[in-house]
């Protein structure tokens, strides 16, 4: 038999006394009540750019006849978050997380690309419309401001979106999108008659 050095002694029997004390004490994780998870989201103010939530095609103004990209907007957790998936043509592919933080009484809207595009933008209900904005930088270094504009209008939904490196004295568009009901491809599945 060998003896447990004298340095050990202490620990070991702690870990003893630990292991015996908790193998009669296990206690079950209780599940989180669901009054929490679905009232945690249903204020009025949750709901304000629920007019954005659809399967969209998503067309440039300038040219309202040519699709330029596809995107899901879906409500998840628990109708808390806004989960946009936007797929271009051209090949950009980017997801924004858009919540109202409560805490702080704002919109906030994170956006990312598989091109490493970053940007954050964050604000509000202004009449019927949503306005968000922030800065992100050029390629070049600077500090660029975007501001964007969604409404609902008759068909869809529109957003614009500008820009600004002069710290907001003058404005240049950026892009001016319509998102019309997506129509179903010839490749998509149809439902088979009875």
């Amino acid at each position: 038999m060998n003896p447990v050095p004298a340095e050990w002694s202490v620990p070991l029997a702690f870990a003893v006394v630990l292991i015996m004390g908790l193998s009669g004490s296990v206690v079950q994780a209780q599940p989180q009540s669901t009054a929490a998870k679905t009232n945690a989201c249903t204020a009025p103010e949750y709901r304000s750019f629920d007019f954005w939530v659809g399967n969209w095609d998503a067309f440039d103004v300038d040219n309202p006849n040519k699709k330029v990209a596809h995107n899901r907007v879906d409500r998840i957790l628990d109708g808390c978050v806004l989960l946009e998936d936007y797929q271009s043509t051209d090949g950009e592919h980017g997801q924004s997380f858009t919540i109202y933080d409560a805490s702080r009484k704002v919109w906030h809207q994170t956006w990312v690309t598989n091109q490493g595009v970053l940007l954050v933008i964050e604000g509000g209900m202004h009449g019927s419309e949503m306005v968000l904005s922030g800065t992100d930088r050029t390629t070049d270094g600077k500090t660029r401001y975007v501001r964007g504009t969604w409404k609902p209008v008759s068909g869809g939904v529109r957003e614009v979106a500008v820009t600004s490196i002069d710290g907001g004295k003058t404005w240049k568009p950026w892009f001016d999108l319509m998102f019309r009901p997506a129509v179903p491809s010839e490749n998509s599945v149809k439902p088979t008659a009875r």
